[in-house]
């Protein structure tokens, strides 16, 4: 149950929410029981947190009791966002807005999820990822540290589109370590783009890329090697 509180105009808050005196407070934000926050957390107007998962009837993802939503340290969830229930948000990480994350999806340390982006459920994120405007990130998903996804990115786990029966096991992609993913880009269920590799825009990759390796086209094909001089080492 969610009752309101004077920490700031219209929030509402449910059971055993404990909010540090740092955590910065925007107007109608509401945070679902048992919700977890640390310390210097920011949370803009009309942000959920701890949203109760909703599923539809023939959804096959998994209905097990969900841990509570747990927001790290340092931690920006930016106006409208939703995080549901069993997510994890590292310390320092940003939610734009509009964007959505979840049940057991994990962002890490110092990560963004921007704009309107969508994390869905059972993925995980490493630290210092960047996820820009409008992407969709499938779930079973696994993004390794330091990788760049453009705007426009959809990541996809069902070949069937959908027509399949229970026992059926869906596949997110994976992009390892500081690889590229340019604007527009389409992965299809189970590929892996390789450490440091880069992905050019609107490409459609629908086998692995080896590390290092430079694709681009439809569908994706490698066209030459990242140069040691782009390697991220450089960039820090």
């Amino acid at each position: 149950m969610l009752r309101p509180s004077d920490r700031a105009p219209g929030l509402l808050l449910g059971e055993g929410v404990l909010l540090p005196r740092t955590v910065e407070l925007g107007g109608n934000v509401v945070i679902h029981e048992g919700t977890q926050l640390g310390g210097e957390v920011q949370i803009q107007d009309g942000a959920v947190i701890g949203k109760p998962l909703a599923l539809g009837a023939r959804s096959t993802a998994p209905r097990d009791a969900l841990a509570p939503a747990r927001i790290g340290a340092g931690a920006k969830v930016c106006a409208g966002a939703v995080i549901v229930a069993g997510a994890r948000i590292g310390d320092d990480a940003v939610i734009g807005d509009q964007a959505h994350v979840r049940e057991r999806a994990v962002v890490g340390e110092g990560s963004v999820v921007g704009r309107g982006s969508a994390v869905d459920n059972d993925v995980t994120i490493g630290a210092r990822v960047r996820i820009q405007t409008g992407c969709y990130i499938t779930a079973y998903s696994t993004i390794e540290d330091d990788v760049f996804v453009a705007p426009g990115v959809t990541l996809t786990n069902d070949d069937t589109m959908g027509r399949h029966g229970r026992s059926y096991q869906m596949r997110g992609a994976t992009l390892r370590r500081a690889c590229r993913v340019g604007g527009g880009v389409v992965l299809v269920p189970g590929v892996e783009v390789g450490e440091e590799a880069f992905v050019a825009a609107g490409a459609v990759v629908v086998r692995d890329v080896p590390a290092r390796a430079v694709v681009m086209g439809v569908p994706a094909r490698e066209v030459r090697q990242v140069g040691d001089e782009d390697l991220l080492e450089h960039f820090r």
